[in-house]
């Protein structure tokens, strides 16, 4: 729309490996559900090989060192991190905290009529 600034772009990158057994368990317990659930529609998944090089769109605070870890992104730019998988329970937890500090998180609300 006209006079409203373009929105910046929300993911949340998760950097993984081969051979990474946390990101398998992952994969298996949370990837399916992602894009379905109101955490995956703020902030779409964006995965990113550790072991190739690393995109040049994005820019992270420090150089992530384990797998996996997942780093919201805005525009590309690192503004928060969760190192490790956690498990699903304290996953969900870490990462709605997360995601509730971002604007996206009520206007993905107010889409789903709450």
């Amino acid at each position: 729309m006209a006079g409203q600034p373009a929105r910046a772009d929300l993911e949340l990158g998760m950097v993984e490996r081969v051979g990474c057994a946390y990101c398998v368990l992952w994969d298996r317990e949370i990837a399916p559900i992602w894009p379905k659930t109101r955490e995956g529609r703020t902030a779409p998944l964006r995965r990113i090989d550790l072991d190739a090089n690393l995109p040049g769109d994005v820019r992270f605070a420090s150089r992530p060192r384990f797998t996996p870890t997942f780093v919201l992104l805005r525009d590309g730019l690192e503004i928060g991190r969760l190192e490790g998988y956690p498990g699903e329970d304290f996953f969900w937890g870490l990462i709605g905290a997360m995601l509730q500090q971002q604007p996206e998180w009520a206007q993905t609300d107010e889409d789903e009529g709450g």
